[in-house]
């Protein structure tokens, strides 16, 4: 478990309320006690007074800001008793008491009692005390406390007060382990590199999608060497205030230094070391830049003799940070965290599945292959998603068919049964899926049609199609993205065809079709026309193959109506190709359309079967 700071001494706090507690008794007795012990004096309407100064009964009057008191005349051998009376606006009253001979003043101010002097010195730093420890044990107490802001937040883990994770906890990523074993044995037998003069590398930069495990092979590197490991996340440094950052910062490499040989570890390093060029920043006072020179700082000066601080990070956007981070000396390495491949994925399979319980028909190799692409994370989601399926369906253990539903629901989101389809717009779907099914079954490079459904799914999605890569691909030429853009377009044909009109459903496959035909174009090269030339602005890593360009870079007008020329040759190009293998393909098109209005979902054998009389254009 993190170490956390030392909470506030028993002692220390009873006495602190104890003092709490005598400073509110003291201030309740200072209003009650006068009004329980003080006289009593009767109290008597306006009216009963002014009369009574009439008659010429009062002897003496003191007039005050919130009451009136006065004596009546004394009686024989008896004092004149006094009353009170709540004064009202009346600028006659003076007049009156004059007239009548009554003595009359204003009421002395009151005067503060021992007890209110001793309460004005004694309440003002209770309440400041109050004040103090509620916002320091909001702020984690003592350390974390309000005057502790520039202090480091990282938490720290400790060999033997948490369960240990090891590169056995971790898969998929085999080639990232190896490049960290050698910092794991440094830890263990430092002598053995020193002894020749080799240096440890001060930094190792973890670079990857989100979700790959970055974070996870990081405590990894701590378990199996036995050291300390601090942790703590990019945004933890920056604050509002001018200075915080660069504090927090010094704070923590003070702390790791004190348990040397240890680890830290900066997730999301992007959050402060981004370039300094490019955040609008040159010089002067900003929190970031404060923050990110005295992390250069540090890791500059940080390694002393008898002080082994090794620095991991963590970032998905390794080209937005500085060069000054990734220089030798710094972060001497970069480790690629990828997405897994068929073997890596299954291994992760099986460190989940562990937690669960699996049917005997559970084939986690079988699963692997319908999941290229997935990251560690998505393949945790993927086996609880399975799990939670199987408990609500009432089974003792997770089915293969647990499995393919949770696929289905990661990859096209969740059914939306309430969304109820008129006839008319149900048999569009039907035979709008169906095209991209016919066209996708003869596309090279296209995976397998896995299932078509015209059940609504996700947010938008009235049907889908879904189609699943057979093996891991890391290249696509330009047949193959010729053809993945007429399957987008299969649809939109295939509604041509049958109703002669198009309709709005067809509006994310075009943004998508016509985003893949401009990468071939001003990413790729795939242009004849305008040649190998990249025409986008900046550059993206390539683990994020999320499909979506950048931004043009400046041309002239000329080269921006080519690339528009170019782009809708591909797409409509690859709009014919579609047409023409549906009109190929009509009867069976047609076949294919009243079984699926009739079940709403076709998969398995019986999909491969049907879609195995797909017959291609012939070559002229």
């Amino acid at each position: 478990m993190p170490i956390k700071d030392q909470p506030t001494p028993p002692r220390s706090r009873l006495i602190s309320n104890i003092f709490l507690a005598l400073g509110a008794g003291l201030l309740i007795a200072n209003f009650i006690l006068p009004l329980v012990l003080g006289s009593q004096i009767p109290g008597v309407p306006y009216s009963l007074f002014i009369h009574q100064v009439e008659e010429g009964d009062v002897a003496r009057v003191q007039v005050g800001q919130n009451q009136i008191q006065f004596q009546l005349k004394t009686s024989g051998d008896q004092v004149g008793q006094v009353f009170s009376t709540t004064p009202i606006f009346d600028l006659g009253l003076p007049k009156l008491l004059e007239e009548k001979g009554v003595e009359f003043a204003a009421a002395p101010p009151p005067k503060n009692g021992w007890l209110t002097s001793l309460l004005g010195w004694v309440i003002p730093p209770l309440i400041f005390v109050g004040i103090w420890q509620f916002f320091a044990r909001r702020g984690g107490g003592g350390a974390q406390g309000m005057l502790s802001i520039g202090k480091s937040k990282a938490k720290v883990y400790v060999e033997g007060e948490s369960a240990k994770t090891t590169f056995t906890d971790v898969a998929g990523v085999e080639e990232a382990k190896a490049e960290l074993v050698e910092i794991v044995d440094f830890l263990k037998t430092p002598g053995r590199y020193t002894q020749i003069g080799a240096r440890i590398p001060k930094g190792v930069l973890l670079v990857g999608p989100p979700g790959t495990g970055k974070t996870l092979l990081a405590k990894a590197v701590a378990g199996e060497a036995g050291v300390p490991f601090f942790s703590i996340s990019g945004s933890e440094f920056v604050e509002m205030f001018v200075g915080v950052g660069s504090s927090r910062v010094r704070d923590l490499f003070e702390q790791a230094k004190k348990q040397a040989p240890c680890i830290v570890f900066i997730d999301e390093l992007d959050a402060i070391g981004k370039s300094r060029s490019t955040s609008g920043f040159y010089g002067g006072n900003d929190e970031r830049e404060q923050t990110l020179n005295q992390l250069l700082s540090e890791m500059d000066g940080f390694a002393v003799e008898d002080a082994t601080v090794i620095v991991l990070a963590a970032t998905n956007r390794p080209e937005i940070l500085d060069p000054a981070l990734l220089r030798p000396g710094r972060f001497d390495r970069q480790v690629l965290v990828d997405r897994p491949a068929l073997s890596g994925r299954e291994a992760i399979l099986k460190i989940h599945a562990q937690k669960v319980k699996l049917g005997e028909d559970v084939d986690l190799r079988a699963i692997a292959t319908r999941t290229p692409g997935f990251a560690g994370a998505d393949l945790a989601n993927l086996v609880n998603e399975a799990a939670l399926l199987a408990a609500r369906n009432g089974r003792q253990a997770v089915a293969q068919t647990d499995f393919a539903e949770a696929i289905e629901r990661v990859v096209a989101g969740l059914e939306k049964k309430s969304r109820v389809l008129n006839e008319k717009e149900k048999k569009i779907v039907a035979y709008h899926e169906v095209g991209h099914a016919l066209v996708g079954q003869l596309m090279p490079g296209s995976g397998r049609i896995e299932k078509i459904s015209i059940v609504s799914r996700g947010m938008a999605a009235l049907g889908y199609t879904l189609q699943l890569p057979t093996e891991d691909r890391f290249l696509m030429d330009e047949a193959e993205l010729r053809g993945q853009i007429a399957t987008l377009l299969g649809g939109r044909s295939a509604e041509e065809i049958v109703f002669n009109s198009i309709t709005t459903g067809a509006s994310n496959d075009l943004q998508r079709a016509t985003d893949l035909a401009e990468q071939m174009v001003t990413t790729f090269g795939m242009s004849k026309i305008l040649g190998p030339v990249a025409y986008q602005q900046g550059t993206r890593p390539m683990f994020l193959n999320d499909g979506m360009p950048n931004a043009r870079r400046s041309m002239s007008e000329e080269t921006a109506q080519a690339i528009d020329r170019e782009v809708k040759e591909i797409v409509e190009a690859a709009h014919q190709q579609a047409l023409e293998t549906i009109k190929h393909n009509r009867d069976l098109m047609e076949t294919i359309t009243m079984q699926l209005l009739e079940t709403e979902a076709i998969e398995g054998e019986k999909l491969h079967q049907l879609l195995s009389q797909v017959q291609a254009m012939p070559v002229i």
